[in-house]
């Protein structure tokens, strides 16, 4: 039997790792917000 790829994507994982909510909950979280918000990303994240 052949492996699995490694990247086996699902939305509410994703989310949670590296959404809006989850940024800012930590202080380097709102950090990285910020520094895309200063580079003028028309994303700031995934969600």
């Amino acid at each position: 039997m052949a492996t699995k790829r490694t990247y086996q994507p699902k939305k509410k994982k994703r989310a949670t790792t590296h959404g809006f909510l989850a940024r800012t909950e930590t202080a380097s979280g709102r950090k990285i917000i910020q520094k895309r918000r200063r580079v003028g990303r028309a994303k700031l994240t995934v969600v």
